[in-house]
């Protein structure tokens, strides 16, 4: 094998060039000043959630959400332990996600529940439950996707909605003697589902104090007069005529209200002092790593307001508010289906690759999305709404994403970003640049720190569509 050459050795000697009359460029090089560009970074993207997001500034550090008594409990999805095919359990704790068990905490009891569960796989087609009849079992639904329907006025089927992975399906028929399904439920693919016998369910709850008062609470929640979003109702009259007695009441508040404390994102960032000293021209090099250091945190702040557990969208976006695609990909009736959900949507947030996958079925249906002007940009739009590219949304390992739907603004009872102007040192609104000294080994430090938060005002302000398909899908 042949050793490599080293760069002085293929460097060609300025002896062996051609004959020249008159300097050449390698060597008016040497006195030439080089024009450089400022550090370049690959990792910047356009960060369109910071950008159309209204903040709002919190002196306190901290932002309550106070909103109406909600009678009607929000549904979440319960989560599994999976050792096998036929070995599957329903993870105690996470039965409190089920609107009758919510705030449950006799660990014993749902443990109990737990153990009741029977695994039944279902086969595509499948037709699970019936309208109309009586309810003998509840359902988890461990893996695959299913119809809600019923029947329209005309005989035809009507599609009310999707059920996939972690929904529940039973709970509303507590609190009647003699329960019926109200809709027909069909498994659209093979799927996994844990069984409990409602009778068995019912007899237990009978011999459980703890558990029975948690199923009459819930009952007799549902039961109180409730407006179409589930808050506690104001009695009115209207149309009336004469001297009628008017009812009267009071709004309600919610008195254990949502809290958002501002989180970080920080860093500490070293430069030589040689370097600050000798090296400063043209460049400051002092500026140029603080750049590259911010850009750094606000890709990251992004990437929380997306991710982050305890106020990411992902994470906190009501259950009420998530739907399923239909078949796979995002066709236009999902993003239709996603827009009417809510009032005043202000942007679509979506993966490049998700975005790519809508526009692929509306090439099928030879539909063209339109396009908006924002900030001097054209962005594409589906129903004048923005759809706007965010890479911080995942893809899971089964290549399915996520696209999310946003109302915005205190206004609006929307979506709004956290943060406190005036902080001491501050470099950016609501981000801060510290100087920490310099060590024993010449080297000065700086700690860089953004603070921030989001709050979902009401929980029809954000929705996702779930469980969206991004790979190419044959004619």
């Amino acid at each position: 094998m042949t050793a490599p050459v080293s760069s002085s050795e293929s460097a060609p000697d300025p002896a062996d060039e051609p004959h020249c009359t008159s300097l050449s460029t390698r060597a008016a090089r040497q006195l030439a000043t080089t024009t450089k560009s400022a550090p370049q970074m690959q990792a910047i993207t356009s960060r369109w959630l910071l950008r159309m997001l209204p903040w709002v500034d919190v002196k306190s550090g901290t932002y309550r959400v106070n909103r109406r008594l909600q009678l009607r409990i929000g549904r979440g999805r319960v989560q599994f332990d999976q050792n096998g095919a036929d070995d599957v359990k329903v993870i105690p704790e996470t039965l409190t996600e089920l609107p009758a068990l919510r705030g449950y905490s006799d660990l014993a009891a749902l443990r109990e529940i737990s153990q009741r569960f029977r695994v039944r796989e279902v086969r595509a087609g499948h037709v699970l439950v019936d309208a109309g009849q009586p309810v003998t079992e509840a359902y988890l639904v461990v893996h695959g996707r299913f119809t809600r329907y019923t029947t329209g006025k005309y005989g035809e089927e009507e599609v009310l909605g999707v059920i996939a992975d972690g929904d529940g399906l039973g709970d509303e028929a507590i609190g009647h003697a003699d329960p019926l399904w109200l809709s027909s439920v069909r498994a659209e693919t093979s799927a996994v589902v844990l069984a409990l016998n409602w009778d068995t369910l019912m007899a237990f709850v009978d011999r459980t104090p703890s558990l029975r008062a948690q199923f009459d609470a819930f009952a007799d929640r549902q039961n109180k007069p409730m407006n179409r979003k589930g808050e506690a109702d104001v009695p009115l009259e209207a149309g009336h005529v004469g001297e009628l007695t008017l009812p009267g009441g009071f709004v309600d508040y919610d008195l254990a209200p949502r809290e958002y404390e501002l989180s970080l994102t920080q860093t500490v960032l070293r430069v030589h002092t040689r370097v600050a000293d000798l090296y400063n021209h043209p460049m400051d090099q002092t500026e140029q790593q603080l750049r590259l250091t911010i850009e750094e945190i606000r890709e990251r702040q992004e990437w929380e307001l997306v991710n982050n557990r305890e106020f990411g969208l992902l994470h906190n976006v009501d259950y009420g508010q998530r739907i399923s695609t239909f078949s796979g990909p995002p066709t236009p009736d999902d993003m239709d289906e996603l827009l009417s959900m809510r009032r005043k949507t202000r942007m679509f947030l979506a993966h490049p690759k998700a975005i790519a996958a809508f526009f692929r079925q509306c090439n099928r249906r030879g539909l063209s999305p339109g396009t908006v002007s924002l900030g001097g940009h054209e962005v594409p739009a589906w129903r004048g709404v923005p759809l706007l590219p965010c890479g911080k949304i995942p893809i899971s390992a089964q290549h399915t994403t996520s696209i999310i739907a946003l109302r915005t603004g205190e206004k609006d009872q929307g979506v709004i970003g956290l943060h406190q102007t005036g902080i001491p040192e501050e470099y950016e609104p609501s981000l801060n640049v510290r100087f920490m000294g310099i060590d024993t080994t010449a080297i000065m430090s700086y700690l860089v720190t953004a603070y921030y938060s989001m709050a979902v005002l009401v929980p029809d302000a954000a929705g996702i569509l779930e469980n969206v398909q991004i790979g190419w899908m044959p004619e």
